[in-house]
């Protein structure tokens, strides 16, 4: 690897690779994430030597000053950490977090793919389909960094694109991927360059005649109480939440209020929310790639008035029996995933919510 590799053609090394993302750091050589495990990158490149280029602090400093205006170098003089979008001239979009490690700039570089792949494409549950044909409320998708809660965020857009006359209004730090109006518009704003804050922004996008909207993240209360206005007013809101489970994502919105405001926030949240998709990734059996293995909660009656009177650690009984109305708890999810020889058991077990009922309903 010579010194003077441009960072784009680095960058879009992670398409050849099918790498998910791409670390660049002082004193380390480039680092790919393939299939979840990261590689170095002779590795990556099956390259048999020894011998690596390894990032030194000018160059290191030079690439990230190049990815950044004005405006941004500003903000990252202020918090020693940004977010950007950036697209290449082969048409593949990144997202990129510039941060500052002892010291020196580095890099953290998420390959955005761009293909619409639908919801079965994906292998996602059909029960998925009733959230994208809902008319208002709010639907939040949970997961660790790096679970595809992007991914499935934008199939479900995409389905609504392809299917309904909607105005899909976005708010996003940065864009992710670029949407072509067809049945649908969209309007997509990125967060410093369209809007201040993604609070502002959902508190604005009430007087732009939306029938969808989607929040990138609830980071702050601020944002969350703007999220669920829009829900009750008769939006259909999406946003991201990291959490592992669905009731874990109930329990995170009514710890972000004050105490003394939880009891209405339940009960709002009760009201608006209309389900929960929770999301993990595991390798596949045949270690070529990942599969997603999807807790859904449909928040019926029975689950709003759990919400409401503070009991939500009994949501996860109602969603063991909730089949038909198209539920699913992350067991139930990974027993189908082994069943079905996706994954083997052996990982299906080490991300289980409860051993035992998870051998219970792989044996029946």
């Amino acid at each position: 690897m010579a010194a003077a590799l441009q960072l784009i053609e680095l960058m879009d090394l992670c398409v050849e690779l099918n790498a998910s993302d791409l670390h660049l750091s002082v004193d380390l050589p480039a680092i790919f994430r393939i299939n979840g495990k990261l590689k170095r990158y002779n590795a990556a490149m099956n390259i048999n030597e020894e011998e690596e280029f390894i990032f030194c602090p000018e160059l290191m400093e030079s690439l990230a000053q190049s990815l950044m205006n004005q405006q941004q170098l500003a903000m990252f003089a202020q918090d020693s950490n940004l977010d950007l979008g950036f697209s290449t001239d082969g048409g593949y979009r990144y997202r990129i977090n510039i941060y500052l490690e002892k010291g020196h700039y580095a890099l953290a570089i998420r390959y955005l793919d761009g293909s619409f792949r639908t919801m079965r494409e994906l292998g996602l549950p059909p029960q998925i389909d009733y959230f994208a044909n809902l008319k208002s409320g709010l639907v939040l998708i949970s997961g660790a960094t790096g679970s595809g809660k992007s991914t499935t965020l934008t199939a479900i857009l995409n389905s609504i694109n392809q299917t309904q006359e909607k105005h899909v209004l976005t708010i996003e730090d940065p864009i992710e991927v670029v949407h072509k109006n067809a049945k649908s518009i969209f309007h997509q704003r990125e967060l410093y360059t369209d809007v201040p804050s993604f609070a502002n922004a959902v508190k604005a996008s009430l007087r732009e005649d939306p029938d969808v909207i989607m929040v990138g993240e609830m980071r702050d209360l601020d944002t969350i109480r703007a999220v669920l206005t829009a829900a009750e007013t008769g939006h259909l809101v999406f946003s991201t939440v990291h959490t592992n489970n669905a009731v874990g994502v109930i329990e995170r919105l009514v710890g972000s209020f004050p105490g003394d405001e939880q009891i209405v926030a339940r009960q709002r949240i009760a009201y608006a929310l209309k389900g929960v998709i929770a999301q993990q990734l595991l390798p596949t059996v045949n270690g070529k790639g990942r599969a997603v293995a999807i807790e859904t909660l449909i928040v019926n009656a029975a689950v709003a008035n759990l919400i409401e009177s503070s009991k939500t650690k009994q949501i996860y009984s109602v969603m063991e029996s909730g089949s038909r109305q198209g539920m699913q708890t992350l067991d139930q999810a990974l027993v189908k995933l082994v069943k079905n020889k996706k994954v083997n058991e052996h990982d299906a077990k080490a991300i289980c919510k409860d051993n035992e009922t998870f051998t219970r309903l792989l044996n029946l």
